[in-house]
């Protein structure tokens, strides 16, 4: 097992945590928030609980997983002799690349360095690193240890090596990797999302839908495909030509703004950031988030298991 250590103890880094320490990996967790740190046992502990429900982790395996863990204070000390750094502190690309090249010159001489940066551009956060061919994106989505899939991104100096290294660390961990070739803003998963994010928006600002039966229509409509079937699959079983016929109709007529929704702005500066700040498009109540952030896990885990039961014919590639 190799030495882990994670940069920013949040809720991706806690997470990402989770996900290496219950492998077996030595994983040393650094924050300069004390409180931060202070929670992250804690957090991790809630994190163990849908897989001890669902027989998914045995509870020597979640006493093991906290173990693992040791909490860090300053950043040198997390990174001395790591032979894996896993960045994941806020999206601000000068606050990374000065992270970045502080764990390189700490840890070991050869270590792999990965960011978890959601939409930062790996080349920019490589520039001033002594190796910026060791440095490759590795995107997990929230939450860590339950959504499988992590983007790992290749940037213009990352070399095969760090790719390989990168894929067969998270793979190892019960993940599925995916490679973005060429780096754009947002990698894969962001850019469907935010396309996805912005036709929401779009319906709810010019009064066509409320927020409550846009979410619905994902929810109970298509969005229940999106669990067993990519969108190039479902158009495949639904046939090319149909796909074909519709965009010819509804493409011309979908929302292509290049700045965020005027509804969004509006919403952010009146401070209504959503469950963080107890409203955003619903009312989000402490307990109202935390329950439905158990369901979430508990139910995405289930979806998960029956997905990869089902998805025995395709091995992923590169």
């Amino acid at each position: 097992m190799q030495t882990i250590s994670i940069l920013g103890a949040g809720t991706m880094g806690h997470g990402i945590a989770q996900v290496f320490a219950v492998h077996g990996h030595p994983v040393r967790l650094y924050d300069p928030s004390a409180a931060a740190l202070e929670a992250a046992p804690q957090r991790i502990r809630r994190g163990l609980e849908p897989f001890l429900k669902l027989g998914l982790h045995t509870p020597q395996e979640s006493e093991r997983c906290l173990e693992n863990l040791t909490l860090c204070t300053g950043l040198e000390d997390a990174c001395r002799g790591a032979r894996v750094v896993i960045e994941a502190a806020p999206e601000n690309l000068g606050l990374k690349q000065g992270l970045l090249a502080r764990a390189q010159a700490a840890a070991e001489t050869d270590a792999l360095l990965c960011s978890n940066s959601s939409a930062l551009s790996v080349t920019a956060m490589a520039r001033g690193l002594g190796r910026p061919d060791r440095l490759v994106g590795a995107h997990f989505w929230n939450p860590a240890p339950v959504i499988p899939c992590v983007e790992i991104v290749r940037g213009e100096k990352t070399s095969d090596r760090s790719v390989d290294e990168a894929w067969a660390l998270v793979a190892a961990a019960g993940k599925e990797p995916v490679l973005v070739r060429r780096e754009v803003p947002g990698f894969l998963g962001n850019r469907l999302q935010h396309a996805l994010q912005r036709e929401a928006l779009y319906l709810v600002e010019q009064g066509i839908a409320s927020p409550e039966d846009v979410d619905r229509v994902v929810k109970y409509g298509f969005g229940l495909r999106y669990a067993l079937m990519g969108p190039l699959e479902r158009a495949d079983l639904g046939g090319l030509d149909v796909t074909y016929a519709v965009q010819q109709t509804v493409l011309s007529d979908l929302d292509n703004r290049t700045t965020p929704s005027d509804l969004l702005r509006r919403r952010v500066l009146a401070g209504e950031l959503g469950a963080k700040s107890g409203r955003g498009f619903y009312e989000w109540a402490p307990e109202k988030k935390e329950r439905l952030q158990g369901r979430r896990d508990l139910a995405l885990l289930s979806i998960i298991r029956l997905a990869r039961g089902l998805d025995t014919e395709q091995e992923p590639s590169k």
